[in-house]
């Protein structure tokens, strides 16, 4: 089950808390985010700076700013497996409403699961993502059985639909 958020939090938020929970760089997106954030009538003083950086940005500042962005919204990033399942199952959902394609989703989800070192519960998506890689040049496939050209979106759809049910409270809010 993935950590849920309150709905008011613009859903963006997971991507933002699986980065800081994985330690990834700071960017641009924090910055988006933090304009989201904004926007949805959220109003600190760190949130207002995060808002208004620019690239290039220094990593040591920024990750102070932005535990202290956190901190003041009291968003706990501590558990990165529970974060991570948010954020899948929220770009599982894009995907399903068409908002992000198919492919980059599990190009995301990949990484997700070698920075998780492995997690099992994300072990299909590196599946599903490495048997779409190979039929985008082939044939076959070797990762997941009964998966083929003509079946692997229909495939796709359906563990994305079997994760939000298993593991997507997101989906609920």
């Amino acid at each position: 089950m993935s950590i849920p958020l309150p709905s008011n939090f613009p859903k963006s938020t997971y991507a933002i808390l699986t980065y800081k929970s994985l330690n990834h760089s700071i960017n641009e997106e924090w910055v988006q985010w933090a304009i989201e954030m904004l926007m949805s009538g959220f109003d600190t003083e760190h949130l207002i700076i995060l808002a208004g950086e620019s690239a290039p940005f220094n990593q040591f500042e920024m990750r102070t700013l932005t535990d202290k962005v956190l901190q003041e919204l009291a968003l706990d990033y501590n558990d990165k497996h529970q974060i991570a399942y948010g954020y899948s199952s929220y770009l599982i959902l894009e995907a399903l409403k068409g908002k992000i394609k198919y492919k980059k989703v599990l190009d995301i989800l990949n990484d997700l699961y070698e920075d998780l070192n492995h997690d099992k519960r994300l072990q299909q998506f590196f599946l599903l993502y490495w048997a779409m890689s190979d039929l985008q040049y082939s044939d076959v496939q070797w990762y997941v059985d009964g998966i083929n050209k003509e079946n692997i979106h229909e495939e796709i759809t359906r563990y994305f639909k079997q994760w939000l049910e298993e593991f997507g409270q997101y989906s609920k809010s």
